[in-house]
């Protein structure tokens, strides 16, 4: 009975439609004569001309072509029915499974546009990502949705899914299509409501993400910091607490100390392990206070970091963010953000030096943000280590140039490993 079913199974591959017969007929023909021109060769008689010789060398240069050209084409055959919106990129699905699957394994704690960017030069250089990304976010989509279903907020994960999504497909520019018209649906991205209806599924928003990450499949992995339902608030300079994520920019008031509720939020599941088998550790960028510390201040994920034995870098803004770092330089990021979690949280910070064009800083300056000072000497006082570099991306926005930034961490890993090695 079994060895019927795998006959029927093999005569499978010669029905009419599968494009394989062919080229296997092909790569046959070319054995085919690999074989009758060594044979003629081994046992030709001296006396055999040299024109008889050259046939029998035609033959076997002939054959392997033949042969090379049906099975490469076999092959194709077969990935295009099994991955069909994959067609042509044999190349770079070997490259990511043999190469990027065994590259440098690489947390990222943050949230928010910045990380987003982080992870989409860093996919080029590894599939070892784990994202660590805040559900601390109260306002717009995110927000609304957190309040009418009792969930975490999905929209800096649907960030970080997308950024890590390994081509640009059709389902990229789902997930972050936005319903702009006036209905029930305004404002809200597809991929937040994605999240949200998946976890209502699964009754799990970690296995919703991680059904989300196989729909879009993903380099790495993106995981929440916490699944719990947590709640950001903040002390201001005035005395003033301010509760909600959305809020806290808006008292205009410098923050004192900001803590989330509970206080004793628990690390989800596998974001401690994949901290603890990290061979690079990356805070940022992102909002200081409202999308890298949030993180940090869950006490699992703190003590791991500062406990892991690799290196801690700080990659930090281009521009101030107004109500939250106004007028900050590099060290007052660097200052605060030991200050609210320990200073044995980082090693290094990344910072920029590039110039912004005039045209940005014009339209930064209405909404009261500048450049952020590389004061990089304050740094080296505080007892860290800088990396200076342009890093200016400016488009439509300042954002971190994701290549430029991915190229130094990967610089950062070689050196990490030598001095393992060596």
């Amino acid at each position: 009975m079994i060895r019927r079913y795998r006959l029927r199974n093999l005569f499978k591959w010669l029905y009419p439609g599968m494009h394989v017969k062919r080229w296997g007929f092909l790569a046959l023909l070319g054995v085919a004569l690999i074989f009758i021109g060594a044979r003629g060769l081994t046992r030709m008689p001296k006396e055999f001309s040299e024109i008889i010789t050259l046939v029998y060398y035609a033959n076997i240069f002939i054959g392997i072509a033949l042969m090379i050209l049906g099975f490469k084409n076999m092959m194709m055959s077969v990935v295009t029915q099994i991955l069909p919106h994959q067609q042509g990129r044999l190349i770079d699905i070997l490259y990511q499974k043999r190469f990027l699957e065994h590259g440098p394994r690489i947390v990222v704690v943050g949230g928010g546009t910045g990380l987003s960017m982080l992870l989409h030069g860093l996919k080029e250089y590894t599939s070892n990502i784990t994202a660590v990304v805040t559900v601390a976010d109260d306002g717009g989509s995110s927000g609304r949705l957190r309040r009418q279903f009792d969930m975490v907020a999905p929209g800096d994960i649907r960030n970080c899914l997308v950024a890590l999504a390994d081509d640009e497909t059709s389902m990229r520019d789902l997930f972050q299509y936005r319903f702009e018209k006036e209905t029930e649906f305004s404002g809200h991205s597809f991929g937040n409501l994605f999240l949200t209806a998946l976890t209502q599924v699964t009754g799990d928003f970690e296995k919703a993400v991680k059904e989300s990450s196989k729909i879009l499949a993903i380099r790495g992995r993106v995981l929440p910091s916490t699944l719990e339902k947590v709640v950001l608030a903040a002390e201001h300079a005035d005395g003033r607490v301010t509760q909600g994520e959305a809020e806290i920019p808006k008292t205009g008031s410098p923050i004192k100390k900001i803590y989330i509720r509970p206080t004793n939020a628990h690390a989800a599941p596998e974001v401690i392990k994949a901290i603890e088998e990290a061979e690079l550790i990356i805070l940022g960028p992102g909002s200081l206070y409202t999308s890298i510390i949030p993180n940090l201040l869950i006490r699992e994920i703190r003590e791991a970091v500062i406990a892991a034995e690799v290196s801690k870098i700080y990659v930090c803004n281009i521009m101030t963010q107004p109500g939250e770092t106004t007028d900050f330089k590099a060290s007052d990021h660097v200052k605060e953000l030991v200050a609210q979690t320990d200073p044995r949280i980082l090693d290094a910070a990344i910072v920029n030096t590039g110039r912004i064009p005039v045209p940005m800083r014009e339209k930064y300056a209405k909404e009261n943000a500048v450049p952020v000072d590389p004061d990089s000497g304050h740094i080296r006082d505080f007892g860290y280590a800088v990396i200076e570099e342009d890093l200016v991306s400016a488009a439509d926005h300042v954002r971190h140039d994701s290549t430029k930034l991915a190229r130094i961490i990967g610089n950062l890993l070689n050196l990490e490993r030598r001095a393992l090695t060596g």
